[in-house]
């Protein structure tokens, strides 16, 4: 009788101490399941970077992972295993290999072979073309860091190679794009006193312009040729656009902005560089482009602003704030609505025409419900003038409309860089060609 109660007891202790376990975790794997529908839905599972690769057969579904992704929603639980949820929101930061307790992850970009939108590099991160480097995220490689070092040793392999031509015309480097990767270059150009040019569409910062987070988080301390160390954990993207600025002024990099890439062909010993506004020469090309192409922009006074994105990623690191969002596309529907469902967002959708066209039935149904209940206002006929700091001009029915606003989503398409890189010859996948 004694040992009966004594096992009692422990059952009982037992199921307070493991009961709260198990409701909370089949209440995280259930809300986890549901994510990874509407992920699979948007098409937010697609990752476009490198990403954790996980061995289902040894994932013990401890969610280890899970808790260590700094960026948060990336990965879940579905049916017992972890599974990338939020792709796009991965930029590879390794933390969720690093704590898994079974080593059933790695990061990489997994099978390129069949890929259109990584090129053909060696270990110098040079492509087919010799003399033409990539370095950056158009490699395929996310993270600032990443961005940074690819920039410093596509360079250094250059100063190790190169021949003088003896034409001042002819610059040893030609760097297209301004932001951490071709900074780097354009720092490391300066220590090996090697002639450069560097052009950008946009300015210093590159892709970090267009990026949709608040804060980019770095894990680790980065270094930046002759600057010197990033140590901290998060940079909101205002103060990474500030080091990029003091840099290009400090060490006199002097971006040529508004420059668009058009082609390139080589001519024996250098390149032709064609852009929009003339041709450059240059016996070497380092692209530091994003692979997230070129936003098309509005041209409006105020979208030059850190306030202004071209892509949603993270609705959930936006709330109690006033948004508008441009577009009537499915993807300005969509992050509309995703943003409308945060906590204390007033998000308003500005689209210049009267309706919407060709978009999926569900949005459409969604859409009309949330503007029923009034959580999402819509304002069709209506064009953006002006994007102030704390508000934005919106002109429909001939009259003007001053919104008081905190973030600008634009939605207006893009030209995404692969179809250029292709024309110009760089090699793909299994391309050979």
């Amino acid at each position: 009788m004694e040992n009966l109660f004594i096992w009692g007891v422990t059952f009982i202790v037992a199921m307070l101490i493991f009961l709260p376990y198990v409701v909370k975790h089949r209440k995280t794997t259930n809300k986890d399941r549901l994510r990874d529908e509407e992920a699979k839905r948007l098409g937010a599972d697609k990752t476009i970077a490198q990403h954790p690769q996980i061995d289902a057969l040894s994932c013990i579904g401890c969610g280890s992972c899970v808790a260590a992704c700094p960026e948060g929603e990336v990965l879940g639980i579905v049916s017992g295993k972890a599974v990338i949820i939020n792709g796009l929101k991965c930029v590879g930061h390794g933390l969720c290999a690093e704590a898994c307790p079974v080593e059933g992850i790695t990061i990489g970009l997994g099978d390129t072979s069949k890929r259109n939108d990584i090129p053909q590099m060696d270990e110098h991160n040079q492509t087919n073309i010799p003399g033409l480097f990539i370095a950056g995220e158009l490699g395929g490689l996310a993270l600032i860091k990443n961005a940074i070092s690819q920039g410093n040793k596509v360079v250094e392999y250059i100063s190790e190679n190169i021949k003088s031509l003896n034409d001042p015309l002819v610059k040893d480097i030609l760097i297209v794009g301004a932001g951490p990767a071709g900074m780097s270059a354009a720092l490391t150009a300066k220590e090996k006193n090697l002639s450069f040019e560097m052009i950008d569409q946009q300015g210093s910062g590159g892709t970090i312009l267009q990026y949709p987070r608040k804060k980019l988080v770095m894990t680790k301390p980065v270094k930046i040729p002759m600057y010197g160390t990033l140590s901290k954990p998060e940079y909101p993207k205002e103060e990474l656009l500030a080091i990029w600025d003091e840099i290009s002024t400090k060490f006199e990099i002097n971006p040529k902005v508004g420059v668009k890439l058009k082609d390139l062909k080589k001519d024996k010993d250098y390149f032709e560089v064609y852009t929009d506004k003339g041709v450059h020469w240059s016996q070497n090309v380092v692209l530091a482009m994003g692979r997230r192409g070129t936003p098309r922009k509005l041209g409006v006074p105020g979208e030059d602003q850190p306030k202004v994105m071209y892509k949603l990623i993270d609705a959930e690191s936006y709330q109690k704030n006033h948004i508008l969002v441009v577009g009537g596309g499915d993807s300005a529907i969509e992050a509309a609505m995703g943003l409308a469902r945060q906590k204390g967002n007033k998000v308003t959708l500005s689209y210049r025409k009267d309706s919407f066209f060709r978009i999926k039935t569900r949005n459409e149904t969604r859409i009309a419900e949330m503007i029923a209940k009034k959580s999402l206002n819509v304002i069709f006929n209506s064009v953006v003038k002006n994007i102030g700091k704390e508000d934005v001009v919106l002109v429909y029915n001939d009259e003007e409309s001053k919104l008081k606003n905190d973030f600008v989503f634009i939605f207006a398409g893009g030209e995404p860089p692969f179809d250029l890189l292709k024309k110009i010859g760089i090699n793909f996948g299994s391309s050979q060609n």
